[in-house]
């Protein structure tokens, strides 16, 4: 069946829009000029705009420049596209205009169509709301596009990820805790080192992830200052005294996050520093799980070739030839995920620095990639927790056999007989493949005695015990 059409007008003419569609001429337009990519604007993006719609009209309103019935009628759809009820009518590209105006028009023109279905009037009669007129009164794009990917990370991140982080930190916490008695040899170089225990090597990767979470709940206090009020270019023009107080007041009651005015619009709406900031954050996250989940390959690998010190849940099999063998795919995966936001950050970055003068048009990718690595993250992180880490045990009789066999338990001993002899003994128990007791002994280094007594494992992995 050949769809239908009803047509609209804007400020460029007539265009035929599909009759069940909630969206308008400019919509439709960007449908036409911007059929790039299957990236769609993410829909935290399009909350966070019906969030702002909703709030400038009940600022409007307050300030007596809209009346009650458009301002209610505005609030009403609003709340609708921000609860989730019109998802299928907000279809534009990532790539599209840098300002994002016409996502911007695009709820304008749903908020517009759903006050008209209210009212029984036609959809595009734009009565009794106007698109521009009365749902974009007192905003530009300049100023409500960066304020939503403001709204929406900040709201993404302490909703999803955030919480992710803490179940995460708690589980390396459990491990940590449950394996403090378990001496190992420690690496450096992939070679062997001295003692520590893997409740230590743990508490690294734990204390590396709570960083992070602070370094990202900390960089999201910057984002709570919002431009509104800024409109085309910071001054505020054709917006009415006091509207910026009035719209992130009614802001933070709709989304209980403490955002306020920002006092230099012109900086927020020039650039997009916090934004990238935020983005870097994001980054450094994915550098430390990065880190740890190759740690934990290595101290996998095996089972019976390798340092096979740590057991991974076997999830599925492994191989399409190899019968038997079960792989580290919860560690392959994170680490795609990893670089892939690694290679995110740097496309943020990338645009941050390429705004010109009054405005950043790279808005659209910078709040596409910021959500799309808050969501990969945050999916990684759960799936490496519950199908990898919660399940890993140690294989204690391999991390005893290494610990015992270590030449740099000699280490303790270079102390009392010196740096040389204690190479000496280490050279020749590996040369001759024998204990760093027979070498010791055999070069009169040292007594039995004092031998046993200094070389102590759990001694030199907790020295100030």
């Amino acid at each position: 069946m050949s769809e239908s059409f009803r047509t609209e007008q804007d400020s460029m003419g007539a265009i035929q829009v599909p009759t069940h569609a909630l969206w308008g001429a400019q919509t439709q337009r960007s449908i036409i000029n911007f059929s790039i990519g299957k990236e769609d604007i993410p829909m935290q993006l399009i909350y966070a705009l019906a969030r702002i719609k909703q709030a400038a009209a009940i600022a409007n309103n307050r300030l007596q420049i809209l009346d009650k019935k458009r301002s209610d009628c505005i609030v009403k759809a609003a709340n609708e596209i921000a609860m989730g009820l019109h998802d299928d009518h907000f279809p534009l590209k990532v790539w599209q205009t840098g300002s994002g105006t016409q996502t911007n028009m695009n709820v304008n023109e749903v908020i517009s169509n759903l006050a008209s279905q209210e009212h029984n009037e036609e959809l595009g009669s734009h009565s009794p709301v106007h698109p521009n007129d009365h749902v974009n009164q007192s905003q530009s794009t300049n100023d409500t596009f960066p304020s939503a990917i403001h709204i929406a990370v900040v709201t993404h991140i302490t909703q999803t990820l955030l919480p992710e982080l803490e179940q995460l930190i708690k589980s390396l916490g459990e491990k940590r805790q449950n394996w403090k008695d378990i001496v190992k040899i420690g690496r450096t170089h992939l070679q062997d080192a001295v003692p520590l225990t893997l409740g230590d090597e743990v508490s690294a990767w734990e204390d590396q992830i709570a960083t992070a979470y602070s370094r990202i709940k900390n960089s999201l206090d910057e984002l709570y200052l919002l431009p509104l009020g800024g409109t085309a270019v910071g001054t505020g023009l054709n917006a009415p005294q006091n509207f910026d107080k009035e719209i992130v007041a009614e802001i933070n009651r709709l989304t209980q996050f403490p955002f306020r005015p920002a006092p230099n619009k012109f900086a927020i709406m020039a650039s997009h520093d916090g934004l990238v900031n935020t983005m870097s954050q994001l980054k450094l996250l994915a550098v430390s799980l990065l880190k740890i989940v190759n740690d934990i390959r290595l101290l996998a690998c095996g089972p019976r070739a390798g340092l096979a010190e740590l057991q991974l849940p076997e999830n599925e099999p492994g191989s399409s030839i190899m019968p038997g063998k079960v792989n580290p795919t919860q560690c392959e995966a994170m680490a795609m995920v990893c670089t892939q936001v690694i290679g995110l950050d740097t496309a943020v970055a990338l645009a941050g620095s390429g705004g010109h003068l009054q405005m950043n048009s790279y808005k659209p990718l910078i709040g596409f990639n910021l959500l799309y690595s808050i969501d990969l993250l945050r999916d990684a992180c759960k799936s490496c927790r519950q199908a990898m880490i919660e399940g890993i045990t140690p294989n204690r009789l391999k991390i005893k056999n290494d610990l015992e066999r270590s030449l740099m338990l000699i280490t303790a001993l270079a102390p009392r007989i010196g740096y040389k002899k204690a190479s000496d003994i280490a050279k020749m128990a590996h040369k001759n493949n024998i204990s760093l007791r027979e070498a010791a002994i055999t070069l009169e280094y040292v007594t039995t005695e004092d031998f046993d007594m200094i070389i102590n494992p759990v001694s030199m992995a907790n020295p100030y015990k």
